[in-house]
């Protein structure tokens, strides 16, 4: 039936299981099927193995998955104290100031969003793929780099999510509706913004991470800056955030570090899990 040798262009899409891994998402992979009639375990006469019970290997754990590991200790810290330092991270205490931020946006969206416009769709549901084509990592060459990146966004949503609450800062499109930002507003409050937390989050555990290392050009931790600033930037142009979103996001990122720099120590030496882990992948930049 030669009609449906059409569909053998659909074998090119094989090829997008790989974004998912760019990702990092765990639902990346391929899909085997089985013969009903003929199973392949049957052919291949498998049998169970009974042998002494061992772990599971760390090599076989998702960064992703291990990345919950650091979360769960930076629950332990003291989290909830963390303040805005920045005068600029403040949300406007007057009218006259809340209106010159939204104008701003206002603008914005007239000047910039065209050409902004692949950015912030591209960014909208994740941008951890942003920093690995920067790196030029994948999963298999920097397992713990990637763990890093994971570990900032898990953190950020956690811990944003907490102040997003607590302030209850209403989306710039409530305010002015013709905004109308290209992509669905997402149900939760303003500030602080959390691309802009996770984003800065992942900059500076890169930045820790890759200090000293002989590979860390005097070009890398300004074009790390600068992409998780680009990221919280496009958010703002799309008029889901308001400069003083973006700029509280950063004080967390900043706040968020510093805790888990003196997360509770797992190991012997009083090493926490998010230093070990830098360690680990600060080794796979230098061997």
């Amino acid at each position: 039936m030669t009609g449906n040798t059409g569909n053998t262009g659909n074998t090119g899409n094989t090829g997008n299981t790989g974004n998912a891994g760019n990702a990092g998402l765990a639902a990346g992979g391929w899909f085997f099927p089985d013969r009903i009639d003929r199973p392949f375990v049957w052919e291949a006469g498998g049998t169970a193995q009974l042998t002494t019970p061992t772990p599971f290997p760390d090599n076989r754990w998702g960064p992703d998955w291990l990345a919950w590991t650091i979360l769960h200790d930076f629950a332990t810290t003291n989290w909830r104290a963390i303040s805005w330092s920045a005068s600029d991270a403040m949300i406007p205490s007057t009218p006259v100031a809340q209106k010159r931020e939204l104008d701003g946006l206002v603008k914005a969206a007239e000047d910039e969003r065209a050409d902004a416009l692949g950015e912030i769709l591209a960014q909208n549901q994740e941008f951890l793929s942003c920093f690995v084509a920067l790196l030029g990592i994948s999963t298999s060459s920097h397992p713990n780099t990637r763990q890093l990146l994971h570990a900032a966004e898990l953190i950020g949503t956690f811990v944003v999510m907490h102040f997003k609450r607590m302030v209850n800062r209403p989306r710039p499109s409530q305010l002015c509706p013709a905004l109308m930002p290209p992509v669905v507003v997402p149900g939760h409050a303003a500030y602080p913004s959390g691309h802009a937390t996770q984003a800065h989050l992942a900059a500076l555990c890169l930045e820790e991470m890759l200090s000293g290392v002989p590979y860390f050009t005097p070009a890398l931790p300004n074009a790390l800056g600068a992409l998780a600033r680009r990221i919280a930037r496009n958010r703002e142009i799309a008029g889901l955030h308001y400069p003083t979103d973006s700029a509280a996001g950063r004080e967390l990122a900043i706040g968020a570090l510093g805790l888990l720099k003196t997360a509770m120590p797992v190991d012997a030496d009083g090493k926490s899990r998010f230093t070990l882990v830098v360690e680990a992948a600060r080794r796979e930049w230098t061997t």
